[in-house]
């Protein structure tokens, strides 16, 4: 085939192609679902969605749905929520939400809210459905000293006012539970708080734990409450535990100190023992050199041994017992 045989059919597929190219860069059919819908919107602002980078679907079929179910928004709002990270379905669903509800909710202020990380849609619903938050064991000590657990279920419904900005789930449960152990602390006996657990409830919303929350508090029922351990009897184990200990730490102190004195007492008595010793072995030279100067004569000193010899007697029978006494 000749060159000018296979322009035509290279042409037509020019054609297919183009139309291709238009066709997926611009939603046609999104075009044509929308007028079906009522929706007026032309061609070039979806060609300038694609050209700003936006999903021409996540816009037009949440404005579509809008639509159809009453809620008047318009694509610059949607697609400006889009572009600030939103989600633009969920958005448009927590509106019409509110709309059956009768819940006044404004598009800026759903926008702010589900921008700021809250399901806004789930907050909607909660405003309609309250949603029930169980808590764990709570343990409070009487003033007895008994441990009563208490589990409560904290029944809330959303503040839409309050979403942005508002606390969560969490201080709300850290709230109730402040809240159930002071009022089993300030509690005389734990069995009045067995006998009225309702007790509890009421302190517990008299104190307006809601504030600055996304909830509204609506009830507190006490769901199960049993008896822990006797904190008291334990406190008072450990406290005579400890005063035991610190009274063997002072007698084993005490027992050192005599220790230390009795050997302190037997080294000295060893030291005199040793100047004693010392003193007599002086003795000998002493006499001797008496004996040499004339100081001292024969005599004297055969009395001088007689002396001792009687002392040394006197010594031997005193140490004897009364019974070698008998015996001998």
């Amino acid at each position: 085939m000749t060159i000018q045989e296979l322009m035509p059919i290279i042409i037509i597929g020019i054609i297919i192609i183009a139309i291709a190219v238009l066709f997926t860069f611009i939603p046609v059919m999104l075009w044509i679902s929308a007028l079906a819908a009522g929706v007026r919107i032309s061609i070039l602002t979806l060609i300038g969605m694609r050209l700003r980078r936006v999903i021409p679907s996540r816009v037009i079929n949440p404005l579509i749905k809008a639509h159809k179910a009453g809620v008047n928004v318009d694509t610059n709002q949607l697609e400006s929520h889009y572009l600030a990270g939103g989600n633009v379905d969920r958005v448009v669903n927590a509106l019409i939400a509110a709309q059956r509800a009768n819940i006044e909710l404004s598009f800026e202020r759903c926008a702010a809210i589900d921008l700021a990380g809250r399901d806004v849609l789930e907050a909607v619903q909660m405003s309609v459905n309250p949603k029930v938050i169980e808590t764990p064991f709570i343990a409070g000590v009487a003033i007895d000293g008994i441990e009563v657990k208490a589990k409560a279920r904290i029944t809330v419904r959303a503040n839409i006012d309050r979403l942005v900005g508002g606390a969560g789930e969490e201080t709300v449960i850290a709230r109730v539970g402040e809240g159930i152990v002071s009022t089993i602390g300030s509690s005389t006996n734990h069995n009045k708080v067995l006998e009225n657990p309702d007790r509890i409830s009421q302190n517990v919303l008299e104190k307006g734990l809601d504030a600055g929350t996304a909830f509204e508090i609506l009830s507190i029922d006490i769901a199960d409450i049993d008896i822990g351990k006797n904190i008291g009897a334990i406190l008072q184990t450990d406290q005579a535990e400890a005063d035991k200990n610190i009274a063997q730490a002072k007698a084993e102190e005490r027992r050192a100190m005599a220790i230390a004195q009795e050997q302190e007492m037997r080294a000295r008595v060893q030291e005199m023992q040793a100047k004693v010793v010392e003193a007599e072995a002086e003795v000998p030279q002493a006499l001797a050199a008496a004996l040499r100067s004339g100081k001292m004569g024969v005599m004297d000193y055969m009395n001088y041994q007689n002396i001792n010899a009687d002392t040394d007697m006197r010594n031997t029978l005193g140490g004897m017992s009364d019974k070698d006494q008998d015996d001998k």
